[in-house]
């Protein structure tokens, strides 16, 4: 099997803009998001990172098959409700690089390209002069009883790549959860990574 990285920016992403959205709605239709997933949706949510020259996503491909994606941008040029708990903080935005979503196929998964996702990031965040990395993750009860027996999440993976969780980042976002039609509200904590500083895991 041969796996390739493709790296676009900006109005290139629109190229592959149905292989991305696509494989946002499979993979993020698993919990813990549970997306009942749109093109519509998805077009509106992914229009920041046409317009924005400096964006990045980077696609795996199997072939002619697209089985993972990532995306960043500045948080300076991403949307309001990404930047606002850094603004309620304090925080200087146009130092830090957003993380959007990084999504892989399941049967793709443990081959390296969920590191890969971040290394290619992490070295567009530099080559942008950003020091700082964030991401947001859903919040779900544990006790959820739609969570699968035995699930065990990213967050030993992402402290392993140097990222903390950060209580006091908090957002909201809105979208259907499977089976249903009307967005509701989901909370999202931050992550966040000085690059400026090697990960100690």
């Amino acid at each position: 099997m041969t796996l390739r990285l493709q790296k676009l920016a900006g109005r290139q992403i629109a190229t592959h803009l149905s292989a991305l959205a696509d494989l946002r709605i499979r993979v993020f239709r698993d919990w813990p998001y549970l997306y009942e997933g749109s093109r519509d949706y998805e077009a509106h949510y992914l229009e920041v990172y046409l317009d924005c020259p400096r964006s990045l996503c980077v696609l795996a491909w199997d072939g002619e098959r697209c089985v993972g994606a990532s995306t960043c941008l500045p948080l300076a040029d991403a949307l309001p409700d990404m930047q606002q708990p850094f603004v309620e903080q304090g925080m200087d935005l146009s130092r830090i690089d957003y993380f959007g979503e990084s999504v892989l196929l399941r049967e793709y998964r443990g081959r390296g390209l969920g590191v890969a996702f971040f290394a290619e990031r992490e070295a567009h965040a530099r080559g942008l002069g950003l020091s700082l990395c964030a991401f947001c993750a859903v919040d779900r009860d544990a006790d959820d009883p739609r969570r699968p027996a035995g699930y065990a999440g990213n967050d030993a993976f992402w402290s392993k790549r140097g990222y903390r969780q950060q209580p006091q980042l908090r957002s909201t976002f809105s979208w259907p959860d499977i089976g249903q039609s009307q967005h509701s509200d989901k909370s999202m904590t931050f992550w966040m990574r000085d690059l400026s500083e090697e990960p100690s895991a």
